[in-house]
């Protein structure tokens, strides 16, 4: 659950040049800014600052004074997603859209430069999910991590992990380990699985069972998911990321995508104020090895997960 060590980034003074592959930025393009800022900004406290200017309209997610996220929106005569996009610490971005490439995945955008922020392109791997490479000279990513309101862990939900894993291990050298499911949150049986789940309420376990059934049918996840086919991905020997294999159980409507989690203090008080924001709750929280899980969609759709650690 964290990220590759930097040069200088427990001096702080804010973090140095992130490792290459590290995990430093995750950004959400969306229909309608006004709402997505409204309703961020109510559940994790975050405030909004303008730009990069390549980029606008594109706002920077503010917590304690520190970059933590961003915020765009979609072309709108563009058919794409609503979606959480992790970034991929790049030293030459060029080069690494080219290896990106040639081990199959594709290039959608840039690379392209964005000014101070540095140079990124977006792409998707052989399975299909979308993540973006950043090259950053001055705006370094996301400066704040760990706390309540910042992003914490990456998954990728996919229908298998042997290739797709080591498409990942040739573009940044990362190591990969098996774990048994519980390793990282999330995983295993997915968000929603009955394992290790709970309910606040005191509803009866037959209205509780049939509110599960449907989370889990929403979230893609059930009985019938791959219960051994999860990796993690490490550099310098510290995990940064996760494939989860789904198998079956991977929504066709959804494909491979990548899962953001975001860290909160008290997970059923998120869910409360999210769902009074117009979010959805995909999966109840669960108790993990890693702490408490949730996952989640935003007004518009986008999925990403709530983590509250220490449970």
């Amino acid at each position: 659950m964290t990220e590759a060590p930097e040069s200088a980034g427990d001096s702080g003074r804010g973090p140095a040049r992130r490792r290459p592959g590290t995990p430093c930025w995750v950004s959400l393009m969306v229909h309608s800014m006004t709402t997505a800022q409204a309703f961020y900004g109510e559940l994790f406290g975050w405030e909004f600052r303008p730009g990069p200017d390549r980029l606008r309209p594109y706002v920077r997610a503010v917590l304690a004074g520190r970059d933590v996220a961003g915020i765009g929106r979609l072309p709108p005569d563009l058919p794409l997603p609503v979606a959480w996009t992790p970034y991929l610490a790049s030293d030459d971005v060029d080069l690494t859209a080219e290896t990106v490439r040639r081990c199959g995945g594709t290039i959608g955008v840039g690379p392209l430069e964005t000014g101070d922020a540095g140079r990124l392109a977006i792409g998707s791997d052989p399975s299909g999910a979308v993540f973006g490479l950043w090259q950053a000279p001055a705006h370094r990513g996301t400066d704040r991590g760990g706390g309540p309101g910042t992003p914490v862990w990456h998954e990728l939900h996919t229908f298998e992990t042997a290739n797709v894993a080591k498409f990942y291990a040739t573009l940044f050298d990362y190591g990969t380990e098996r774990r048994e499911p519980a390793a990282e949150p999330g995983s295993g049986s997915g968000p929603g699985s009955e394992s290790g789940s709970e309910s606040r309420s005191g509803a009866g376990s037959g209205s509780r069972s049939r509110a599960e059934s449907r989370a889990r049918a929403e979230s893609g996840s059930g009985t019938g998911a791959s219960r051994d086919d999860h990796v993690t991905l490490s550099l310098a020997g510290r995990p940064v990321a996760a494939l989860h294999g789904a198998g079956a159980e991977l929504p066709r409507a959804r494909g491979s995508h990548w899962l953001t989690y975001f860290a909160v203090a008290d997970a059923y008080a998120s869910l409360d104020r999210l769902t009074a924001l117009g979010g959805r709750v995909l999966a109840p929280p669960r108790d993990t090895g890693r702490g408490r899980v949730a996952t989640v969609t935003d007004p518009e759709g986008a999925r990403f997960a709530l983590l509250e650690r220490g449970c």
